[in-house]
């Protein structure tokens, strides 16, 4: 059996090598290394991809939040209301930009903002709402962008995550993630569903007069050289990391099936065990083919209180895995505040204590699926 990694870039890279390589000489021997026609390219196919009609490329994911805020012109004090259970990046640009972050709980099944928390928490200074799309699984978007409409809220999606899951809403209408909300903001860190070899990042938005500000924004503030119409940052990505992206991007949904595969392999192993909870699907059966998760985590709940014991036990045997995420974000020296209440955060500060994540990439195989399950089934048993 070959050794068990979380991600595995290295097996999925030698697939690609022979156009990747290529690809990444071609931009050296171009010297077009920003803003060259590999970056126009590239923006381009995912556009058509997420049936958007802006991409704006930049140089990673937090930065693609915070220029995506910087675009929605809010101000210093607006609230913005986003979840508990998720990466810091998400709070972290908007206490950059001096808006109030407001954390509220998530739904237990699917780890998502919880929409009845997200009632609650609008006051009159709220302006924008946050979902996260956590671990490759849309927040309720249907629910969300009413709320917006009611509320007159911005909606800023953190694709992060998410990237190439389907969202059907009740009227049998499919849309991508980060193709439904106001603007929304994705990262291409390597280990993403979408990675490159470096960091870089992207907005989407089909809001034309937005999406020319953020053109702005992400390049000094300029639309002509030397001319700063509006307050920017240096934020770009590099040719030769969209270079990896166009390799790639045509085999997305084909990563995204592989993720899935493996998803119903490990459900199909773990299911009815006592103290194991897998995940839940909100759209449709899980099978390969229901592209409504895209799996960029497989996270379990361990209920019986031996979850870090799991975690030692997994990694003495030669398995990777990862707590996504041990502390909530309103438990972060950093965004502490005295506004909240820990009875508000009952579901995040149970999930913090159970969740588990195991290897989860596009090379997984049968062999290494069957050991990963067998030894969890050994613990737990």
């Amino acid at each position: 059996m070959r050794k068990i990694q979380m991600v595995d870039l290295q097996s999925q890279y030698s697939f690609i090598k022979e156009q990747v390589n290529n690809s990444i000489t071609e931009v050296l021997e171009s010297a077009a290394f920003i803003n060259g026609p590999e970056v126009q390219n590239f923006q381009k196919e995912l556009e058509e991809y997420l049936d958007v009609k802006h991409v704006i490329p930049c140089a990673n994911g937090t930065d693609a939040l915070q220029i995506a805020m910087m675009g929605l012109n809010l101000k210093p004090g607006d609230e913005v209301i986003t979840v508990d259970f998720t990466f810091a990046a998400t709070v972290e640009v908007i206490a950059l930009l001096q808006l109030t972050p407001v954390l509220v709980d998530v739904d237990p099944s699917t780890f998502n903002i919880d929409i009845e928390a997200i009632k609650k928490a609008i006051t009159p200074k709220t302006k924008a709402i946050v979902p996260v799309h956590l671990f490759g699984q849309c927040a309720n978007m249907e629910a969300i962008m009413e709320i917006a409409k009611e509320h007159n809220l911005y909606v800023i999606e953190d694709d992060a995550q998410g990237i190439g899951a389907d969202y059907t809403f009740s009227n049998g209408v499919t849309k991508k993630s980060g193709a439904i909300g106001h603007v929304a903001a994705t990262s291409f860190f390597p280990s993403k569903n979408l990675g490159c070899y470096g960091d870089g990042g992207a907005i989407f938005t089909n809001d034309d007069e937005l999406a020319h500000t953020l053109r702005g924004i992400v390049n000094h503030g300029m639309y002509e050289r030397y001319h700063h119409d509006v307050v920017g940052v240096n934020s770009r990505l590099d040719s030769i990391q969209a270079a990896v992206l166009r390799a790639k991007l045509p085999l997305l949904d084909t990563y995204n099936t592989k993720r899935r595969k493996a998803a119903v392999k490990y459900t199909e192993a773990l299911k009815g065990h006592n103290h194991i909870i897998t995940p839940a699907i909100t759209e449709g059966a899980l099978t390969e083919n229901n592209n409504h998760h895209v799996f960029h985590q497989y996270t379990l709940r361990i209920t019986n209180g031996k979850r870090d014991e799991l975690v030692k036990f997994l990694n003495e045997n030669g398995i990777p895995c990862g707590v996504y995420y041990p502390i909530p974000l309103h438990s972060q020296k950093a965004y502490m505040d005295s506004r909240y209440n820990e009875n508000d955060f009952k579901i995040t500060n149970q999930l913090v204590k159970e969740v588990i994540s195991l290897p989860m990439h596009t090379e997984l195989d049968d062999d290494q699926i069957l050991f990963i399950t067998d030894k969890i089934k050994e613990f737990i048993n």
